[in-house]
């Protein structure tokens, strides 16, 4: 019997084929950079070849370029997009080896994206119904010993979590594809920079703008805290935040001149404290966004590589728990032999503490995210930290508890009443374990009941309310969690689209004005795409495929009727919606002031889609600047004081931004604007539009000298633009990212 067993990554298929085989597997070439392997297992011949996440993708059929779009297919993905040529190779390879197979194992990760993935491929590439003669691997680590195990139990294939997850992509693709056309048509946006809604993008920017709005609503009230010193601890009145300066002065007049306090009382207790439960996805990306300042994507980015590794367990779980058929006990003493931890879980060991402390939160695919006891070799820093996080956070919950000594004073000076509270820790426990945890002590001297103690000042200190915090990245992928939209695979990826597309910015997330115009004009003229309620329903009736307690098709038709809702619900509004967002859009590209005649200097776009800035005072003015295509750009609000043209700030991701003046023949510049050398080098500002061109014109004439001097080379800031999306462009084709 020959068996295909079909991995979702090249190297999850290494390890499977390793584990699996009586002895190393034969490696064989497939098609391009794909390759597969061969291994016997007594009669049996088992193949196994990888997927690089999905093969096959959603898209419409026929080439409409309007909407509504509603009727779609599955197709290979290198057929659909440019952006997933590279899985052509891995789709030949499988089809090749496919071929030979009776037998086909799904050992993609076991969610509901990893059945999609596999089953997918078994799908198109098996004669005859998927699940008839198709098994399911499943594991939630990669270790040889995990693996066998999971190759002994196979089950069937989980259908229904297929068609869930079938269900999910056509869903989503059919909002996402038809809101988006309805949003750029409205605003005649074709061929320039893309504006994008779908049926979690909305409601996340709802609860964004919300927020927002309830900031700018925010009115700073003033409030008083009189606070004394007695005995050389910090006491507050009992009346804590006063809102009334009238009350804030007698509290203090009342208790000013006393040289000495009444010790009422001294309450003193201990207190446990309990070790935190082991992470799953959301709060291991808060936790590592609170200790590491690490962004959520790229936390879940390195989690992925250290499971592949079999370093860990699967990160994408929503799981608080840990049972013990994990073999808890054998893993810990695993750790005991890797340094760094030798001593922590040698002191596990030798206590004998096997039993965890778990959370509430629970899936029934995976436990939550643990180390493995695999020694981890050849990391980089930024993998270290993670798995030192994940690693230290599991040997916790096996710790004692925290012991803390409490005690609380409450005095009087004159007739008004002051506490102090103090935190003392008795024993370390946990916290020897997690080093990451936040544990404040405030110690106290002591006091004693009924005696008097000096008054050192008394004083009246003001401040004032502060706004709500907005969220982080990893904030609202947890407030998402909480209201139940998206996955735990996807979240992420949906606050990053919100960046892209400039809706929202900064580590503590702001909604632009543009952002703001896109969520007032839905919110006002067609609610149903920026309401929870319409996802959330969705979510629910997609749940009920996975119960099989509802078929795909009727969930599919739901989506739709409520789809062709919105879609009508837009329509009837549209002029209203794209006046709504005019404004805001061109306020946005002003870019500053033309230092020819003073106009605004705009973002325009050539016939062909190629933006620049020109003039708004065109005919009249004919000035124009090139500007970068890729890159995301933001005013500054400054003009450098040679040339006088506006600077920008250029913004490549990651990190990488750098600012300059529009000029590319300023000198004073273009050491900070390397995408300006070559256009300073090509001279083209020197060239001047012809008279009474049009911007456009003008433009496209700059750009075609430019390339035909500097020759095929895309200038600096292109580059890197491209290489910082062509990841994010295959991470798009592959599972929730």
């Amino acid at each position: 019997m020959n068996i295909l067993i079909i991995a979702e990554k090249p190297s999850v298929a290494l390890r499977i084929a390793s584990s699996l085989g009586s002895g190393a597997p034969e490696k064989r070439q497939g098609a391009g950079k794909a390759s597969y392997y061969e291994m016997k297992n007594g009669k049996e011949t088992i193949y196994v070849a990888a997927a690089v996440g999905h093969i096959f993708t959603v898209h419409q059929v026929g080439n409409q370029r309007g909407y509504p779009v509603l009727d779609v297919e599955w197709a290979p993905s290198y057929k659909v997009s440019k952006t997933a040529l590279f899985t052509k190779d891995y789709f030949d390879t499988l089809k090749e080896v496919a071929g030979k197979c009776e037998t086909f194992i799904n050992a993609c990760d076991y969610d509901i994206e990893g059945t999609v993935i596999g089953t997918n491929i078994i799908k198109f590439m098996k004669k005859g119904k998927p699940e008839e003669g198709s098994k399911r691997m499943k594991f939630s680590t990669t270790t040889s010993k995990d693996l066998q195990e999971a190759y002994k139990s196979l089950t069937k294939l989980d259908m229904n979590n297929f068609y869930a997850g079938e269900t999910r992509h056509i869903i989503d693709w059919l909002w996402g594809i038809n809101l988006s056309r309805a949003l750029s048509g409205a605003l005649n946006r074709r061929g320039k920079e893309s504006l994008s809604i779908g049926r979690v993008q909305g409601p996340a920017l709802a609860i964004l703008a919300n927020k927002e709005k309830e900031i700018g609503k925010f009115v700073s009230r003033p409030f008083w805290r009189v606070i004394a010193v007695v005995g050389g601890v910090e006491m507050t009145n009992s009346r804590g935040d006063i809102f009334e300066r009238e009350v804030a002065d007698r509290a203090l007049s009342e208790s000013s001149g006393k040289k000495s306090a009444s010790i009422d009382k001294v309450d003193k207790t201990n207190e446990s404290v309990r070790p935190p439960p082991p992470f799953d996805l959301t709060t291991l990306q808060l936790e590592a966004s609170r200790a590491l300042r690490l962004d959520p994507t790229m936390t879940l980015s390195v989690a992925q590589s250290l499971y592949e590794r079999s370093y860990i367990s699967y990160p994408r779980t929503s799981s608080q728990k840990l049972p013990a058929s994990l073999g808890l006990e054998g893993i810990i003493k695993s750790m005991a032999g890797i340094p760094g931890y030798r001593e922590l879980a040698g002191l596990l060991v030798k206590e004998k503490r096997f039993k965890p402390n778990e959370g509430a939160k629970n899936d029934e695919a995976h436990p939550s995210i643990f180390p493995t006891g695999v020694e981890p070799k050849g990391m980089n820093d930024l993998e270290g930290k993670v798995y030192d996080i994940i690693a230290r956070r599991f040997l916790s919950c096996f710790a004692a508890d925290a012991e803390f000594a409490k005690v609380k004073i409450s005095a009087r000076i004159g007739g008004e009443r002051y506490s102090a509270q103090g935190k003392r820790m008795l024993t370390r426990g946990w916290l020897d374990f997690y080093t990451h945890a936040r544990i404040d002590e405030a110690l106290l001297p002591e006091f004693e009941e009924g005696k008097g103690a000096d008054v050192t000042s008394v004083e009246m200190k003001e401040s004032k309310t502060q706004p709500p915090k907005r969220y982080s990245k990893a904030g609202i992928i947890a407030e998402l969690e909480r209201r139940d939209l998206g996955t735990k695979a996807t979240r992420a990826a949906i606050v990053d689209t919100l960046f892209k597309r400039t809706y929202v910015e900064g580590p503590s997330i702001k909604v632009t004005k543009f952002g703001m115009s896109v969520y007032e004009a839905l919110a006002k003229n067609c609610e149903m795409i920026v309401d929870e309620g319409t996802t959330r329903k969705l979510e629910e009736e997609m749940g009920e495929i996975s119960k099989g307690k509802k078929s795909e098709g009727e969930v599919v038709e739901e989506g739709k009727k409520m789809l062709l809702e919105a879609l009508k619900m837009f329509d009837d509004h549209r002029l209203q919606i794209a006046e709504s967002m005019q404004q805001s859009i061109r306020s946005m590209s002003v870019l500053g002031k033309c230092p020819r005649d003073g106009g605004d200097l705009v973002i325009r776009f050539s016939k062909i889609g190629k933006r620049f800035a020109g003039c708004s005072n065109y005919p009249n003015c004919t000035a124009t600047y090139p500007l970068p295509q890729k890159a995301k750009i933001a005013v500054t609000g400054r003009s450098c004081e040679v040339c006088k043209a506006p600077i920008i700030r250029i913004i490549l991701g990651r990190g990488r931004e750098f600012e300059s003046d529009l000029d590319p023949s300023c000198k004073e510049n273009i050491a900070r604007a390397p995408w300006k050398a070559k256009a300073a080098a090509t001279a083209i500002a020197a060239e001047e539009p012809a008279k009474g061109a049009a911007p456009e014109a003008a433009a496209e004439k700059k750009e075609g000298g430019a390339k035909k001097r500097a020759g095929k080379k895309a200038d600096t800031a292109d580059t890197a633009a491209r290489a910082e999306k062509k990841p994010a462009k295959r991470k798009a084709a592959k599972k929730g990212e």
